[in-house]
């Protein structure tokens, strides 16, 4: 059945096309056929099906099987722009937004020889855990029909879930990839802070950003996280380092590696499952060889008020720009230019970059300053430093990928804390820059999907994908989604 073909984890897709026994227009047509089917998933905000058919025939007239993605459909989150295709950011600000330009991951993507299939729906300028704050409405989880799938990169998790996409990108500012993949059972890694361009990608907080793979396995994730990965000059942040074959290198053999156990996440109502899954996660580990070891990051405990002021503070910078005069959405309202301002901004925007725009501007007001985001400054540097003192004395660390399973949507909408707590887990990581990666460990008593996270050195992507590597092979995971939906 060619409809099977599609269920494969985009490893065994790119075998398929290697060895021509699929072709690259056959296996776009199954994923046009699918998206079409899904729309109830609302996980896609652009197609451009012409666009796939007509690069896959050319793919086909001249296939290059040497590249690492040959002739593979592939949806990304709608934050990266494309050229020639409309770039929302799920926004009314930027509903009609077309870029002239490529972002620099997208185009490392098409070089490698994938194909764009569609943009994915996304939390609005990717402030979110639920997707539910996008102006082109809530994505939901294929897990069941009344739960969310996580934020940001929600449509992102939902479509590769779904089987709408081989694999994705997403992009992680405070668990944005590791949260949904957790939600919907599939593995999200965010690289090292520098590792994946920041350039062509809508910003949200410049110093938290970091663009990363969603993908149906961790096999699959290592060849994303190779394409996509570069030195970019036009990215003042980038790193410069030679390219790694991460899916060449990737082992299983994890014996005699220090996994730290930190205590500080263990939060208070968190449910047994995710304790017992840790556990889980702990004697899986030390049964492939590795030593456990408990560690403390006393600072965790601020991650979160800390987060919760610089991403707010950078977003305000970043979203200033959008004024109704260069680009995007402009209200027809007002008398004179700072009406216009005014409106364009109340108009564009929805309230949860509001909210959020109105957090950063005060703490980046005069009299607040020093009193909100240089305190919060020097706290992340001690959250870091905490992370640092740490890989002194282990290779990585274990920890829940997020405080619950996937909620019901519209079930924390009105509480904006809870919503944010979500992010427990996750946050510390962005602020310390560092990796990490959620992998799918068990299901609840709902039946519904739970993530560990593996959190890694600076530019040790290769180590924790190896131990998640390992991790997957010995965990016995089965994502059992019935499509539903169709």
């Amino acid at each position: 059945m060619m409809s099977e073909i599609i269920k494969k984890n985009l490893s065994e897709i790119i075998d398929l096309i290697k060895k021509k026994e699929i072709k690259s227009e056959e296996l776009a047509n199954l994923y046009i056929d699918k998206v079409n089917k899904s729309k109830k998933l609302n996980s896609y905000i652009t197609t451009c099906f012409e666009h796939t058919i007509q690069k896959s025939k050319e793919f086909d007239k001249k296939p290059n099987l040497n590249s690492l993605l040959p002739g593979v459909p592939l949806a990304v989150k709608d934050l990266f722009c494309t050229n020639g295709f409309k770039t929302t950011a799920g926004s009314k600000m930027l509903e009609n937004f077309i870029p002239q330009y490529e972002s620099t991951v997208t185009e490392n993507l098409w070089k490698e020889g994938a194909i764009l299939l569609g943009k994915l729906n996304c939390d609005e300028y990717a402030m979110g855990s639920s997707n539910e704050t996008s102006y082109f409405g809530n994505v939901i989880n294929p897990i069941a029909k009344d739960t969310v799938p996580g934020g940001s990169s929600g449509g992102s998790a939902s479509a590769l879930a779904a089987d709408l996409t081989p694999a994705t990108i997403g992009t992680d500012t405070g668990g944005s990839i590791r949260q949904p993949a957790s939600f919907t059972g599939t593995v999200g890694l965010k690289p090292t802070y520098g590792l994946c361009s920041r350039w062509g990608i809508v910003a949200f907080a410049s110093s938290l950003d970091q663009a990363g793979p969603m993908t149906k396995s961790v096999k699959d994730c290592s060849i994303m996280l190779e394409a996509m990965a570069g030195f970019d000059k036009k990215d003042s942040t980038s790193i410069e380092k030679k390219k790694e074959n991460y899916s060449k290198n990737l082992k299983t053999d994890i014996k005699g590696l220090k996994i730290g156990v930190p205590k500080e996440y263990r939060v208070e109502n968190m449910p047994n499952e995710i304790d017992e899954l840790w556990n889980k996660g702990k004697k899986i580990l030390k049964d492939l060889g590795a030593d456990i070891i408990d560690i403390s990051l006393p600072h965790t405990k601020y991650a979160l008020p800390t987060y919760y002021i610089v991403a707010p503070a950078e977003a305000s910078s970043n979203l200033a720009r959008y004024d109704g005069v260069k680009y995007g959405y402009r209200s027809s309202k007002g008398n004179d230019l700072i009406e216009m301002y005014e409106n364009t901004r109340s108009e564009g925007f929805g309230d949860e970059v509001k909210r959020r725009i109105l957090i950063g501007t005060y703490v980046l007001s005069s009299g607040y300053y020093d009193a909100y985001y240089l305190k919060a400054q020097k706290v992340r540097q001690l959250i870091k430093k905490d992370f640092d003192e740490n890989f002194g004395k282990v290779d990585a660390i274990l920890t829940p990928s997020t405080p619950s399973s996937a909620f019901k949507i519209g079930e924390k909408t009105n509480d904006p804390i809870s919503m944010y707590l979500n992010d427990i887990f996750t946050v510390p990581v962005n602020l310390a820059g560092l990796p990490a990666i959620s992998v799918p460990a068990g299901l609840d008593k709902k039946g519904y999907p739970l993530g560990l996270q593996l959190i890694g050195k600076t530019l040790d992507e290769q180590n924790i994908l190896n131990v998640a590597y390992a991790f997957e092979k010995n965990c016995n995971f089965k994502n059992e989604i019935k499509n539903w939906w169709l």
